[in-house]
């Protein structure tokens, strides 16, 4: 088989946009690998991308998504460490190893083609091989990339999660069920928030439940998803000295009513911290972490690459209605 199938966005308007197209299956470099893709985990970026209401830079017609998980049908002579019939997975950022998102230009189904194809090449050096004894299925490992390393990056990047410290999440997506799995495994209390009756009870001013659920001391991580229409919460929550991990802005606030973020950090000697997911090196400590621990990740649905599923699953994870992860699995 020398083609295969590919799923691009020629336009951007609606995730109806998708379309299918038969192409060469790339050829390998020397310092590169051929990855047969078993699984692609979607995220709310992707919504973004479909719709043209992403704030980074996109490449024309690309192929869409970042998170994939597959095996090594063919390798480079010069790679080391890796070997065909590995299971792997690949950086949310191809060229990024170390240190902080400076830029987006070389970001999977964005900035550079993603992986929603039968078939990747992709530097080795930006691939992570999983261990034989990981319990994880191929959706579960996908959803590692993006959720999985912004969670990582969030209660490790900065000032790492201790045990027996609070970590409180809001709501019921993947970053937030991810950081409940990690931080649970951490051996941290965990305290979980939403605005949706269909899957928690709803809490108006959660911030003084956590601050009485912790005797008055505070959440010493917080990940905060929401943005500018939550970060008050946040920061009413936090302990002195705690952190808040902003890696999202989809709650809204009226401009007269956005909260002095300035003010508020300083009175709670509290770092408030941008995580743009993570570089290479997080990865493959979050699955040398997730494999040792045999953890694993609640998949909420799951759909077939055919253009109608992929489309149906990029509503399901527009709507917000499911717990955790949509993913796409091949044959």
């Amino acid at each position: 088989m020398s083609t295969q199938t590919v799923f691009r966005f020629p336009t951007r308007n609606a995730f109806e946009d998708i379309t299918s197209f038969q192409e060469e299956i790339p050829s390998i470099s020397k310092h590169e690998v051929l990855i047969k893709v078993r699984a692609v985990s979607l995220n709310s970026r992707d919504v973004q991308i479909a719709t043209s209401n992403y704030p980074a830079y996109v490449k024309e017609n690309p192929i869409p998504c970042s998170d994939a998980a597959g095996d090594i049908v063919s390798i480079g002579d010069e790679v080391q460490g890796l070997s065909k019939g590995d299971r792997v997975v690949v950086s949310f950022d191809i060229t990024h190893q170390y240190g902080p998102q400076k830029d987006f230009l070389t970001t999977q189904g964005g900035g550079v083609d993603g992986v929603l194809a039968q078939y990747i090449v992709r530097s080795a050096s930006s691939v992570v091989r999983v261990p034989s004894s990981a319990p994880q299925s191929y959706s579960e490992l996908a959803s590692l990339v993006c959720t999985g390393v912004t969670s990582w990056n969030a209660l490790y990047g900065n000032v790492p999660l201790k045990p027996g410290q609070t970590v409180l999440v809001q709501g019921t997506g993947g970053v937030a069920m991810t950081a409940l799995v990690l931080a649970k495994a951490a051996g941290a209390t965990t305290i979980v928030t939403s605005s949706s009756d269909e899957k928690l009870d709803k809490v108006q001013d959660w911030a003084s439940k956590a601050l009485e659920l912790t005797g008055g001391k505070g959440v010493d991580h917080i990940v905060e998803i929401g943005g500018i229409g939550t970060i008050e919460q946040s920061l009413q929550a936090i302990a002195p000295g705690g952190v808040v991990s902003v890696v999202g802005y989809i709650a809204n606030c009226e401009p007269a009513k956005r909260p002095d973020v300035p003010l508020l950090a300083l009175l709670k000697n509290c770092v408030v911290r941008g995580v743009l997911i993570g570089p290479r090196w997080m990865l493959e400590d979050l699955v040398t972490f997730v494999t040792a621990r045999k953890l694993r990740f609640h998949i909420a649905k799951e759909f077939s690459f055919e253009r109608e599923d992929i489309i149906k699953a990029y509503h399901t994870i527009q709507s917000g209605k499911e717990v955790s992860k949509i993913c796409i699995v091949m044959d």
